[in-house]
């Protein structure tokens, strides 16, 4: 059995338009010098969809009038629709602002339908926009549902999961809900048909001689009675997002809403590609013309490929919370620098008690974004025999050198002191508390000769009466003196 879910956003072109990260208000946004859709708190005020502009202004002179921008339109409905390519890789686009999901093979991952609703309403309202969500068997079923408008005296129940369920909610709803049948709207409700199960009881021969073939196919489509076919959408090969902030933003912490939307658009196209970012970019925009500012870039680095939603922001967010901007923010753009194959995470039997490696490179990662990339390091070897200078602290985030060949193991100290102790002489011995008896060595070095700082030692590994073992060495260019470099656990 199928499952299609239909995500309608009817308040689409007033909400691509209007400064939507400003407190709510009147806002109408008229098409052709009428009104197309207003705002709740316009609609409050008492302006409708159909009024002209200037019945608005005697009605409501505060009420804020925009003009319709399909640009704008396309790129809020591109954004949702890539937004929510993260939950099935089976999407395509419908008329009237609606987007529809197959998502039969989605439904175990997100754990179930009520499930898969709610993450795709939380997502749609993240980026800005309202959304009626309708489920069925059937494509245009679900379109259906998602359409129709629920009153007091009609309720629309917008889930279905069988296909009988999805006939019975399909029948409560108005005939002009069918595209193909708005034009026969006056014809069928002379006839006394005003809704989708009524049209159907209607003799078919007769109908298809009255109307065209084109309804009575949409009808059976909505119902599971003839095959949909359908495009999916594709996506770039490569990501940038933009996104303008339709106001001068001053505080780097108020960026946020704006590069959340951009993350989401960023996850959705990293699960179509099955690919994680280990790099991304956020640049931040600023004036433009004679005051021009060149942009301010923001680099995130990962320590481990991520996709996720939730880790990202974030990351995201701890970095805008350092940064001082130099001037206000007029638009974002996130483009993801650096790409890797995609790892499904591995469910083992018994998991590790200190926590997942995934885990552990989410913490050190949002160490880096809270702290810095200076301040969090890792060690690392260098080519390099003598002891003091065999070692390094690099970022934790940057590229480790690789390993051609692995050094044959030495027997080493846990504690390497900063400056070797000159030790005492006991009976021909190096004298530590006790002389210390030699048990193993010696371990020759001679280096240094190429930044003169020549070291030639002979280390031993020293053992005190006590069981205590000490990392000695001879020094043998000066005259044969012992120093203590380290000591064993």
């Amino acid at each position: 059995m199928r499952l299609w879910i239909s995500v309608h956003l009817p308040s689409l072109p007033l909400e691509a338009f209007r400064p939507c990260w400003c407190e709510p208000a009147e806002y109408a946004l008229l098409d052709q010098d009428r009104v197309l859709t207003v705002s709740i708190e316009a609609a409050a005020a008492g302006i409708r969809p159909g009024m002209r502009r200037g019945s608005v202004s005697a009605i409501s002179p505060s009420t804020v009038l925009l003009e319709r921008d399909l640009h704008k339109e396309a790129i809020a409905f591109d954004a949702i629709t890539m937004a929510l390519l993260q939950f099935t890789p089976e999407v395509t686009i419908q008329d009237d602002f609606s987007i529809l999901l197959n998502v039969t093979a989605s439904l175990r991952l997100f754990g179930g339908q009520l499930a898969l609703c709610r993450c795709l309403q939380t997502n749609v309202k993240a980026l800005g926009f309202t959304a009626r969500i309708g489920t069925a068997p059937t494509a245009l079923g679900a379109w259906l549902l998602a359409r129709a408008r629920s009153t007091r005296k009609l309720p629309v129940r917008r889930r279905a999961i069988k296909m009988d369920t999805m006939a019975r909610r399909l029948d409560k709803l108005p005939c002009d809900l069918l595209p193909n049948a708005v034009i026969y709207a006056d014809w069928l409700s002379g006839i006394g048909c005003d809704c989708l199960g009524q049209l159907r009881a209607l003799p078919r021969a007769g109908l298809q001689r009255r109307t065209n073939e084109k309804l009575l196919e949409s009808l059976d489509k909505a119902y599971g009675e003839a095959l949909e076919l359908f495009e999916w959408i594709k996506t770039p090969q490569l990501f940038s997002a933009r996104v303008e902030t339709h106001d001068r933003i001053e505080h780097a912490d108020a960026l946020l809403i704006g590069a959340h939307r951009l993350i989401l658009q960023l996850v959705g196209w990293l699960v179509s590609h099955q690919l994680a970012v280990t790099r991304f970019v956020l640049t931040m925009e600023h004036e433009r013309g004679r005051t021009a500012i060149a942009p301010t870039e923001l680099e995130v680095a990962l320590a481990e490929p991520a996709w996720r939603e939730e880790h990202l922001v974030r990351l995201l967010k701890e970095r805008l919370g350092r940064i001082e901007l130099i001037a206000p923010v007029i638009a974002l753009r996130l483009d993801a620098a650096q790409l890797t194959a995609m790892l499904p995470p591995t469910e083992s039997l018994f998991p590790e008690p200190g926590g997942s490696p995934e885990e552990f490179h989410r913490l050190v990662e949002l160490l880096v974004a809270r702290l810095g990339k200076e301040n969090v390091l890792t060690l690392v070897g260098e080519a390099d025999h003598r002891p003091e200078t065999a070692n390094c602290w690099m970022p934790v985030t940057d590229k480790r050198p690789r390993k051609t060949e692995e050094p044959e193991p030495l027997r080493r100290p846990a504690l390497l002191l900063d400056k070797p102790i000159q030790l005492l002489i006991r009976d021909e011995r190096p004298f530590y508390g006790s002389a210390l008896k030699l048990i193993s060595g010696p371990e020759r070095i001679e280096s240094g000769w190429f930044d003169d700082k020549l070291a030639a030692r002979d280390y031993y590994v020293g053992q005190g009466v006590d069981g205590t073992c000490y990392w000695v060495y001879l020094e043998r260019i000066a005259d044969s003196r012992w120093y203590l470099h380290g000591l064993f656990a």
